[in-house]
């Protein structure tokens, strides 16, 4: 059993990430376009390379972590290591130098790539770590339960506490507001993950036997046919994803009409968020996982078709809408990260051979990639659909905001839906597993 103690503190983890990683998804494409000053098509396409580069990074990460040996384990240390240069790039990445447009685009272009390879440097860790606290399935769903509980919390600060920051520290000066609000939330992020390495435990390691080489690790990794299915899933999952929370505040500010609601929208999506993660556990017990899943990715899009219908004037509509789909969303991702640990012992119970690491890394490209597609997509469906910043926009943009933001994420939802029903590995199953892979250890 992994205590509430040491689940608690591996939570503040995703607290420390979700400070960056959820301003990035929900700011980060507005401050560019409305505060840095750089167009949404150059936009949409730097993200699309950057997140690339930057997802092939992650396997190679993988391998790193599953090849590092320390006294203090394998992935913790990169959390103590990575912590300082993730905050300080961080403030760098929303920070507004005084340049000329081709400049501020180079400025732009750098300063992301060096926040994904940080971000890479010390996620890939991090993630890699909740597949090495236990080998119980229940316990890894309440364990990764309590983690995006946590991760939601750091949503929940930047959705509610980054424009009144930016008012606070800016005083009419927007650029400036970002950079300090920025600095504060990665001071605290710092100080979360060096309470996170210190509070857990890496308790599962590789058999002692087993080969390094990058060659056996990676043909391990292609034997793993479940692997290949999550890898697909999350690929469609974060494409639909990303798209819908990049559009959130521009679907406030123009659709709706409401320009002053923006915190209040995504700070009650945030709360549904977390009340949806807490709702994961209870309902695995209940469910089969891999069954619940695939429901849960159904009604969300559901959701979304039928918030498409919602009206520029039906505020109150839209918010309940846009916090149902929070909710069931993310009653769904403690079950996903709970099947990569499930894949991870797939794998070792197939090959023989231990990959944690890897297992996440290469999901998390796949992840990666779904970002990269999905808030290029923002930016080209922005530019594609005629929209002006900060200006009174055509109702064929408008238009486009309302589809981009309800019925193509709705496709996302249901393309995951399809592929995971190739996934196999339930309860019964992993218990099996691990029942098998003990016997030979023994």
């Amino acid at each position: 059993m992994v205590s509430a103690k040491e689940k608690i503190a591996y939570g503040l983890g995703d607290t420390a990430s979700n400070i960056v990683f959820q301003t990035v998804m929900l700011f980060l494409t507005f401050f560019y376009t409305d505060i840095f000053g750089i167009s949404p098509a150059f936009v949409g396409t730097m993200f699309l390379l950057v997140r690339v580069v930057d997802a092939v990074t992650d396997p190679l990460m993988g391998s790193i972590t599953d090849r590092t040996q320390t006294k203090m384990g394998k992935f913790r240390p990169y959390l103590l290591w990575f912590a300082l240069p993730f905050g300080v790039i961080s403030v760098l990445a929303f920070t507004t130098p005084d340049l000329s447009q081709n400049g501020k685009m180079a400025y732009a272009f750098v300063t992301y790539t060096l926040l994904m390879m940080a971000y890479t440097a010390i996620n890939i860790p991090y993630c890699a770590l909740g597949g090495v606290l236990t080998d119980d399935p229940k316990e890894r769903v309440s364990v990764q339960s309590y983690r995006f509980v946590f991760a939601m919390l750091g949503g929940l600060l930047v959705s509610s506490l980054t424009l009144p920051l930016v008012d606070f520290f800016g005083q009419g000066d927007r650029a400036k507001g970002y950079q300090l609000t920025m600095l504060a939330m990665s001071c605290l992020g710092v100080v979360l993950f060096l309470l996170c390495f210190k509070g857990t435990k890496e308790r599962l390691h590789p058999p002692a036997e087993q080969n390094g080489s990058f060659k056996t690790l990676f043909g391990s990794l292609w034997q793993n046919d479940q692997w290949r299915v999550l890898c697909l899933a999350a690929f469609f999952l974060l494409t639909g994803n990303v798209l819908k929370t990049t559009l959130a505040i521009y679907y406030v500010q123009y659709y709706l009409g409401a320009p002053d609601m923006i915190t209040l929208f995504i700070t009650l999506g945030m709360v549904a968020n977390i009340f949806g993660c807490m709702a994961a556990q209870p309902l695995a017990k209940r469910v089969c996982k891999v069954k619940a899943y695939i429901s849960l990715q159904l009604l969300a899009a559901v959701v979304c078709v039928l918030a498409y219908w919602i009206k520029g004037d039906q505020f109150v509509l839209a918010v309940g809408a846009y916090m149902l789909w929070c909710g069931l969303f993310n009653m769904a991702t403690p079950l996903l990260w709970a099947k990569m640990a499930d894949t991870v012992d797939y794998g070792h119970y197939k090959t023989g051979v231990r990959i944690t690491g890897l297992v996440y890394s290469s999901v998390i490209f796949f992840i990666k990639l779904g970002l990269a597609v999905g808030g290029a997509a923002a930016g080209w469906l922005l530019a594609g659909y005629g929209y002006q910043p900060d200006s009174v926009q055509t109702p064929e943009a408008l238009h486009g905001i309302l589809i981009s933001f309800t019925l193509y994420p709705a496709i996302g939802s249901l393309v995951v839906a399809v592929v995971m029903r190739w996934y196999k590995l339930d309860n019964q199953k992993v218990a099996q597993m691990t029942l098998e892979t003990n016997s030979v250890a023994r």
